[in-house]
């Protein structure tokens, strides 16, 4: 409660900043449906629909942060082709 009250400005700036997020958490929000289907579920039933699960999330939150939908982003991948943010070389800082 201290820390809430002493960083008040700082704890609720994204109401005053629209380019400021509620949650800087992303690794909580990339990691949640997860926890979703193991509540759900109970879990995966194999360790490979595990990995394949977390392939294709990986894949999804990759080309959402690149700004890249997530129906354009399948529409690529059954296409069999890549985003263009993909393909492209990234040239390294001088």
């Amino acid at each position: 409660m201290e820390r809430l009250r002493d960083f008040k400005d700082d704890v609720l700036c994204f109401m005053d900043n629209v380019d400021v997020e509620f949650t800087n958490n992303q690794g909580e929000r990339d990691i949640r449906m997860v926890k979703v289907q193991q509540k759900i579920s109970g879990s995966f039933r194999a360790m490979r629909g595990a990995h394949i699960h977390a392939r294709i999330k990986s894949y999804l939150s990759t080309c959402s942060k690149n700004g890249l939908g997530t129906r354009e982003a399948l529409e690529l991948l059954f296409n069999n082709e890549l985003p263009d943010f993909i393909t492209h070389a990234v040239t390294p800082a001088e």
